[in-house]
């Protein structure tokens, strides 16, 4: 535990029911910016028509969600539970609920709605809904009652059939969470770019998101060349199925790398000059932004992306039918997140170990190990 947080009461698993058919859920989450993670207990509706009721039983640590829970990404309605990440079996489904049944493992990822009758939502990219989309925790419920949405660091939530994922069974549960985020936020712009055998993808950085694009990219019959600033990781690299690692802070190894990438997969989170990266790309190649950097980035020479036809691109999760593409792709070729699995007593720890990068590549949480939930709802 971190000097100066609260002690969790007694470790369970219990869930209480309330009064209109729901459930109180043990959870672990903030109530200010500088409180850090402390037992909470949070009221999950009664299952409508359409929802699934799902007992967790893992949910992945996000950096977006220590982000979230210290108020860094503006205002946040408290108490606060995060996790995006949601791994477990359902337990109830409502009245119309036809496509799971109880004891069906599925995940949640990073949204539970979205308006359903914009172009992009009709066209299976939900992330990218005209009037936004509903995240998975803080976020306001426009179909129940405007409540603040709460996440998956907790024992139970209901979320509504359309914007649940059946979970392979042949694939590890635990090590399954994180790719409802970092796996599909790597696996849509691969997709995207239509990557197959014989192209060359470029991963810059070897963090969460990193070592499932190196994952993914190998999977789908690519050669991946993994950029980094630390020599220390190359070891790691190749371990991961990398072909070749490149030192970005070398100009040498650079300049060999010259015209040889078909698609950058670009991670990091901090700023950093992008216009080296566009010269290692070939005619008509890309560059995939996903690291959202906190403060500006060096400007971008128009002229590197002029001369060779270059796209330079951003992308966002996935949408719900990508996302359970993503899990079936997985489950075929073998592929998981490389985790360490903690308890509720660790989260803390957890969040600063994300901060200093100290992380081989994404933490879990394993419900079991949260308390019993109180009498009343904190949230």
């Amino acid at each position: 535990m971190t000097p100066g947080r609260p002690v969790p009461p007694p470790l369970a698993q219990t869930i209480n029911p309330v009064a209109d058919g729901g459930v109180l859920a043990a959870a672990y989450g903030a109530t200010s910016g500088d409180s850090g993670l402390v037992p909470l207990t949070v009221a999950r509706r009664a299952p409508k028509a359409d929802d699934v009721e799902i007992a967790i039983e893992y949910c992945g640590l996000c950096h977006s969600d220590v982000h979230a829970t210290r108020g860094e990404w503006g205002n946040q309605s408290y108490p606060l539970v995060p996790g995006h990440e949601i791994v477990g079996t359902v337990s109830r489904v409502g009245a119309d609920v036809t496509d799971f049944e109880a004891g069906d493992r599925v995940g949640v990822g990073c949204m539970v709605d979205s308006c359903r009758e914009c172009g992009s939502c009709l066209d299976g990219l939900e992330q990218y809904c005209e009037n936004g989309m509903t995240g998975t925790y803080g976020a306001k419920d426009l179909r129940n009652g405007d409540t603040v949405t709460q996440g998956g660091y907790a024992t139970s939530v209901v979320v509504d059939r359309r914007y649940v994922l059946r979970v392979p069974e042949s694939l590890d549960p635990a090590a399954v969470a994180p790719l409802l985020c970092a796996g599909v936020t790597t696996f849509s712009p691969l997709r995207h770019f239509d990557v197959e055998e014989g192209d060359v993808v470029g991963v810059v950085g070897l963090g969460g998101l990193g070592h499932m694009a190196v994952k993914l990219a190998k999977a789908m019959g690519a050669k991946v060349v993994v950029f980094t600033t630390s020599e220390a990781k190359a070891p790691a690299a190749l371990e991961l199925g990398a072909d070749d690692v490149v030192l970005s802070r070398d100009p040498a190894a650079m300049a060999a790398a010259d015209r040889t990438i078909d698609l950058i997969i670009d991670t990091v989170a901090a700023p950093h000059d992008l216009n080296p990266f566009f010269r290692t790309l070939r005619v008509d190649g890309a560059l995939f932004q996903l690291g959202l950097p906190s403060e500006a980035m060096p400007p971008v020479n128009p002229g590197a992306l002029i001369r060779r036809r270059i796209a330079y691109a951003g992308s966002l999760i996935g949408g719900i039918a990508e996302t359970q593409e993503m899990l079936d792709f997985c489950a075929e070729h073998g592929v998981v997140a490389d985790i360490e699995l903690v308890g509720a007593d660790q989260l803390n720890e957890a969040y600063h170990r994300m901060v200093a990068g100290d992380v081989k590549y994404r933490f879990v949480l394993d419900t079991s190990t949260l308390q019993a939930p109180a009498k009343e709802a904190d949230a």
